[in-house]
């Protein structure tokens, strides 16, 4: 697979398939020698100090929190009366102390934020952190968070003194509910407190911003776009999926001496009557508006290719995949499914028939039963590496195999063995496994000799899907060992993180015609 600039039959170029950024969900943080000495310094200086004082603070915000939320309905709004009016101040003063102990000393803000009763719903942009937590606490709106944030000592009791809208896992009907309970308050003409929602649903390292979920959208109201920066000579604040932990970018974010923190409140932007309509449209040109802000591009991934990048697989993606554009297109196309294992045993079998037959853009699009479009002419260029308007369609049944099942590497492995070995001795050879891992990868380029040799220890030429098995068990590093130190690109990764600032609560079902976001 490559990524490539497409040009479709019209001979007009309509865009190019490679992002002019990096990696959204990776953040690769590296240091001088003289930052690391003055982290060195700091470490065992400011670090505990600012660490005890942020404790410190959490602690004296929780009784103020636990008062003021005692007995308090979460089906109406109460009058604020004086005494909540006090408490309201006390919190953001502590809150503010905290942030400025972590070296956030200065929060510049631009622009007026609305009123309740002119903008109901706040849309945040680019999420990068557990530091965006900075304009909640600025403002005590409310947010969306998952339900067990609000079972975590003292954490939990400040959460719930914002009045979130819960979305609970155990729950199935969850997400409607959350739905409609935003829609109830942003209807309620002011009379609830703002809710703040991060519509990209996962961190990203702020190079571009990412395919904003509808749910914000939904209740057809106007919201105020918000954009937050962090003009930091060293970027210690992104959190991404693949890059420093938590407590690690906590840790560095401390141990600077100054923090940079900026929030933009963009004016209100009213839907049209085909937004309110249409809330997919109505979310793409909120974030077309925000990235306008910015001066950053957007893309169409979105957090399932999030999910896609860090699949805990017996193989990583590499930093550089192609098939994170490929899973793109494969949703704008409408093949995914939620039971894809039939289509993919399906579509395995008659790519096996075909035996290596290079297709045409018209064959593909037949195998595939859809329409020749300039999408379909985009996933096509993905696996005309020859440039010759021709593709092997066992290259794409396996791309689509992980993008559909990413942590089953070794079923994408057994059906990419079944299209390519050879019907007298079922195996297959060091070229075709070359293709076979580049592929599931998403690579151009892809170093396999020494994987082979070391499976192939009879020096056939040859191997079974088998003997792969075998020696991936008694290997389970094996892409460590003979695939990510011979081939570039391959970055350290850490585990999923767990983030309920930015709880996902779209309906999966609620669908909007592609067509009307161009």
């Amino acid at each position: 697979m490559r990524l490539i600039k497409s040009t479709h039959a019209d001979g007009e170029q309509k865009r190019e398939l490679p992002p002019p950024f990096r990696n959204p969900f990776v953040h690769d943080l590296r240091f001088t020698s003289v930052q690391k000495l003055q982290i060195g310094l700091m470490t065992v200086t400011l670090f505990p100090i600012r660490l005890f004082i942020a404790a410190f603070m959490m602690l004296l915000a929780w009784p103020f929190a636990f008062i003021a939320s005692v007995g308090r309905s979460e089906a109406v709004v109460e009058p604020q009366c004086l005494w909540r009016k006090v408490v309201d101040v006390v919190l953001k003063t502590i809150m503010r102390v905290m942030w400025f102990a972590g070296g956030f000393h200065w929060i510049r803000i631009k622009g007026r934020r609305a009123l309740p009763a002119e903008a109901s719903i706040l849309t945040l942009g680019p999420h990068s952190s557990y530091f965006d937590a900075i304009p909640v606490t600025m403002t005590m709106a409310s947010i969306v968070m998952k339900a067990e944030s609000k079972d975590i000592p003292v954490w939990g009791t400040l959460i719930k003194y914002i009045r979130p809208v819960f979305v609970s896992r155990s729950d199935q009907d969850s997400r409607r509910k959350t739905v409609e309970e935003i829609k109830r308050r942003a209807h309620s003409g002011g009379e609830w407190p703002q809710i703040m929602i991060f519509p990209e649903g996962t961190c990203t390292n702020r190079s571009c911003l990412i395919t904003f979920k509808p749910g914000a959208f939904i209740p057809a109201v106007p919201v105020q776009p918000v954009v937050i920066r962090y003009p930091n000579q060293l970027d210690t604040i992104t959190w991404t999926w693949q890059g420093p932990g938590a407590f690690k970018i906590l840790w560095l974010t401390l141990c600077q001496l100054h923090n940079e923190f900026e929030i933009e409140y963009l004016p209100i932007y009213s839907p049209t009557e085909e937004e309110k309509k249409n809330p997919a449209l109505f979310a793409h040109n909120v974030r077309r508006l925000m990235a306008k802000a910015l001066k950053v591009p957007v893309t169409d991934y979105s957090f399932e290719d999030c999910q896609l990048a860090m699949a805990e697989g017996q193989i990583r993606l590499p930093v550089d995949t192609c098939l994170l554009e490929f899973a793109k297109l494969v949703r704008s196309l409408g093949l995914k499914r939620e039971n894809s294992e039939k289509l993919l045993q399906d579509y395995g079998n008659r790519a096996r028939k075909l035996q290596g037959e290079r297709l045409s853009l018209e064959d593909f699009a037949q195998f595939l039963n859809l329409p020749v479009s300039d999408v379909l002419r985009d996933m096509f260029a993905l696996f005309d590496e020859n440039e010759d308007n021709s593709m092997d369609v066992r290259e794409f049944v396996i791309a689509f195999s992980v993008v559909c099942r990413p942590a089953k590497t070794l079923d994408t492995i057994r059906l990419a063995f079944k299209m390519f070995e050879a019907e007298e001795d079922r195996a297959i050879t060091e070229n075709e496994l070359m293709c076979v891992l580049r592929t599931a990868l998403g690579v151009g380029k892809l170093k396999v000799n020494r994987l082979f040799r070391a499976i192939d220890d009879e020096d056939t030429g040859k191997i079974t899907f088998e003997s792969f098995r075998e020696f991936a068990e008694q290997h389970p590093d094996f892409a460590e060992q003979f695939l990510y130190s011979d081939n570039a690109g391959f970055g350290s990764s850490s585990p999923p993180h767990v983030n309920g600032f930015c709880a996902d609560f779209s309906p999966s079902d609620h669908h909007v015609p592609q067509k009307k976001l161009d």
